[in-house]
């Protein structure tokens, strides 16, 4: 198999991971409290998942000094996450605002990336999605806790959107890279 058809093949994966991660977008965006409550629930089986973990370490731990420290967090979690998932319009509302927080690191971590990978073509989609998702970090912050019903879903939609474009754009201009540099390899033999 050639250089080139491994990348276009695994660049095809990448242009449909782009299209699915859009349209979860558009659907987040359709259904937005569905949405933001489906995010409260995931979070709050995770929750209740590493307090499980923690609370079975901790027994195994039980001669060790950390069990008291380990039976503590892991009661922390279930307890936690079982108020979450008793309670998810409450624990939405809390969602919020760690999304914010979400986007704001994720927004510097883009702008980080893109600061790395500045010699390549389309690292501006990178900086477009940083940006993005600060801007969307910012009107959380500023509607919390009014709209907290139907921001998560919404956000975490246009969020999705931005991503799968800016993913979408660097697969197309990577599949082009390729396809030049095999190009320049053909005309140099």
């Amino acid at each position: 198999m050639s250089l080139n058809k491994e990348i276009n093949r695994e660049l095809g994966w990448s242009i449909v991971a782009s299209v699915i991660m859009m349209a979860a977008g558009i659907l987040a965006i359709i259904v937005p409290r569905f949405s933001g409550i489906a995010v409260t629930i995931f979070i709050g089986s995770l929750l209740v998942v590493a307090g499980a973990a923690h609370l079975i370490y901790a027994l195994y731990l039980r001669t060790g000094g950390g069990f008291w420290w380990g039976m503590l967090l892991g009661i922390i979690c279930v307890a936690t996450g079982g108020y979450v998932l008793l309670h998810p319009s409450v624990g939405l509302t809390s969602l919020t605002l760690v999304l914010a927080a979400w986007l704001f690191m994720a927004a510097i971590l883009e702008f980080m990336l893109a600061y790395y990978l500045r010699p390549l073509k389309g690292v501006g989609w990178l900086v477009f999605d940083g940006i993005m998702m600060l801007i969307l970090g910012v009107l959380i912050c500023l509607t919390w806790p009014a709209n907290a019903d139907w921001v998560i879903g919404f956000l975490v939609g246009i969020s999705m959107i931005c991503s799968g474009i800016a993913r979408f754009m660097i697969s197309l201009t990577a599949r082009s890279a390729a396809k030049a540099f095999e190009e320049a390899l053909g005309e140099a033999k």
